[in-house]
């Protein structure tokens, strides 16, 4: 008995270790695979392309209006939040051409698509950060200042 005691010990520690590997495998699930945008991104040169024709385009910013005001914007856009495009397409013309805005390009990427599912003429999709990492200028609001106490 005094034998089979420690010989039940050692079993344990070298069995312990392949009992939680064997329950690792399965604890976590698989990572879903990031959205890949079937529509076209933007360069710097195909969108300041597009805006050199103005009455062609219709630029739809999905950013709320924090982030295009901390990080810049273009000087004439259409801004809907992303979670309302899609209630928001009766209002959005079909007869522009359309690039959708965000900061990586990752809501825009995604909004593209899904203009022209319902028929838009989507001309691509860009990212705000990436557009002024390859040299544009974005256009930055500064609020005005607090008025003094006195004058409210």
């Amino acid at each position: 008995m005094k034998k089979s005691i420690p010989l039940l010990l050692l079993w344990l520690i070298f069995a312990a270790p392949l009992a939680f590997a064997a329950e690792g495998d399965n604890a976590a699930p698989a990572a879903k695979p990031a959205y890949q945008p079937t529509s076209t991104k933007l360069d710097r040169a195909a969108f300041d392309a597009l805006l050199a024709n103005p009455e062609q385009l219709l630029v739809i910013d999905l950013r709320r209006p924090d982030e295009i005001s901390s990080i810049g914007g273009f000087p004439v856009y259409l801004n809907i939040q992303a979670a309302d495009l899609e209630k928001s397409l009766a209002y959005i013309p079909k007869d522009r051409s359309i690039v959708t805005v965000s900061n990586h390009a990752g809501r825009s990427g995604k909004s593209a698509d899904l203009l022209a599912s319902k028929g838009f003429k989507v001309a691509g999709y860009v990212g705000a950060q990436y557009y002024e990492a390859e040299g544009g200028t974005l256009t930055k609001i500064v609020p005005p200042p607090p008025k003094p106490a006195a004058e409210k």
